[in-house]
């Protein structure tokens, strides 16, 4: 019964590259999540229900779309994964919806700044299954909204080096025991 729970957890993936796009892809439908791929962060606007004009009017999506978690690339023509963070953590119907950067590039100035303004979490591709076993503490907040304490959902998870998670606006880094 809990697969059958988890397959209505919906996540939006958005990568510019086909071969990365199509790995998320399968690693999230491995994990019996609903994924919908898009290729840019234009296009998971418009599926989200935002357009350029209401976006211009810094208006709130006229669609709702069940969304559990957006999990986008950073570095992505046109627009950034960095600028559709802002953009949904901008739209008071869309800003609950947690996010997640991943990137091959490990910058900590672009890691801080993606964490500071609402990431939960940056992944370094390439992208693992264990990396996607860290998304439920994230979806299971998504679909309760009320408040949760992040810092005991996310304790309940080891986390490699390899990736860095926000805490109530403050990042920490982890770290596996030696």
């Amino acid at each position: 019964m809990a697969m059958a729970a988890e397959a209505k957890f919906h996540v939006l993936a958005v990568d510019d590259t086909l071969i990365d796009r199509k790995l998320i892809e399968k690693l999230l439908r491995t994990s019996s999540y609903q994924v919908t791929a898009v290729d840019s962060g234009t296009k998971a606007l418009e599926f989200l229900g935002l357009n350029n004009k209401e976006r211009n009017s810094k208006a709130d999506a006229s669609v709702h779309v069940e969304v559990n978690l957006i999990i986008t690339d950073y570095c992505m023509p046109g627009m950034t994964g960095y600028d559709l963070l802002r953009e949904i953590k901008g739209c008071s119907s869309l800003k609950d919806i947690p996010v997640v950067i991943m990137s091959s590039d490990n910058i900590p100035s672009r890691i801080n700044r993606c964490l500071e303004d609402g990431a939960e979490e940056f992944f370094l591709k390439p992208v693992q299954l264990s990396d996607v076993n860290k998304l439920r503490p994230h979806l299971m907040r998504s679909r309760s909204k009320p408040n949760i304490n992040k810092r005991k959902a996310m304790e309940e998870i080891v986390s490699p080096d390899r990736t860095r998670t926000r805490f109530n606006g403050v990042e920490e880094r982890s770290s596996s025991p030696n």
